[in-house]
């Protein structure tokens, strides 16, 4: 799936991050950890370069814990500290400040020694949009400071946040990047709802999600919805589970938007139970998760 997609307030934004940047001693990168590379924007490596950089890998409540360990190694192989978080209930949050410190540490000791008081730690958080930014700021401030949502693109504008004597936040509305070049990385975003649904085939990315599911979560897919038979192709498990949860019209011939919707909405929702839709080790093509709209029938 082709996705271009680049509104005048995300260039903008990108702008406004280049613009605070010589404010910022420390970079918050928040990634979803169901899909942390996926939900990388390539284009922060050279926004930000040269800043000390924290991931976090927010959503872990959603992603496979297993999965999500092995991001962790994975990051500090490249050197870089990821922790895993739930910006929703504070699971791992209460780390961030110490590990703010830890990266600014340096810079402070150079700053006492030139006998200048230390003062609040300035970090930027920056992601995607829908990637959980403005609920790890209200989460950090104890109240509601930023406006949330489950749809991207809830942030418009920039805004300091205090916390406490230690930090100073800086929120960023979300920036994606012009194009995906990887069509897979197209498709993990659309399932995970980091692109607006307005925007894409439904269809498309359903089929991906279930021949996904079938490689790594085979019991999961089963289970949910009651499926004999795993190893028909991935039309034929959309079409048996719209007839078990009636995604039909006149006729009996299955509704494929009706049941492209609800698997998303399901999987977004934690009802698979915890999946990541990307691992280190990955080697799912997108050969894999094609499968052409011909051999849909027309009702």
């Amino acid at each position: 799936m082709t996705i271009q997609w680049f509104p005048g307030h995300m260039a903008k934004a990108r702008r406004q991050v280049t613009e605070k940047l010589k404010l910022i001693d420390v970079v918050i990168e928040l990634l979803d950890a169901r899909l942390p590379l996926s939900s990388r924007n390539p284009m922060i490596d050279e926004i930000v370069s040269g800043k000390p950089r924290l991931i976090l890998l927010n959503k872990s409540d959603l992603a496979d814990e297993a999965v999500t360990k092995a991001w962790v190694q994975y990051f500090a192989s490249h050197g870089v500290t990821a922790l895993p978080i739930d910006a929703l209930s504070g699971r791992g949050v209460n780390k961030l400040p110490l590990e703010c410190q830890a990266l600014v540490e340096e810079m402070m000791e150079k700053r006492r020694a030139k006998g200048m008081q230390d003062r609040a730690i300035r970090a930027m958080i920056i992601g995607i949009p829908n990637v959980g930014k403005s609920s790890l700021m209200n989460r950090l401030a104890g109240r509601k400071v930023a406006q949330t949502g489950d749809r991207p693109a809830v942030t418009k504008a920039q805004q300091w946040v205090k916390v406490g004597k230690v930090l100073e936040l800086l929120d960023t509305p979300g920036i994606l990047w012009p194009r995906f070049e990887d069509p897979l990385v197209g498709l993990r975003l659309a399932a995970s709802g980091a692109i607006k649904d307005e925007i894409i085939d439904f269809q498309e990315v359903a089929l991906f999600v279930v021949a996904y599911l079938r490689m790594h979560y085979k019991d999961a897919l089963k289970n949910r919805y009651q499926l004999s038979n795993l190893e028909e192709s991935k039309l034929a498990l959309l079409d048996e589970i719209g007839r078990k949860r009636g995604c039909l019209v006149s006729g009996g011939h299955i509704d494929y938007d009706k049941v492209a919707e609800l698997i998303l909405r399901e999987l977004r929702g934690g009802k698979l139970g915890r999946i990541s839709l990307e691992r280190p080790d990955d080697r799912f093509t997108i050969d894999m998760a094609r499968v052409s709209m011909d051999e849909i029938t027309p009702y």
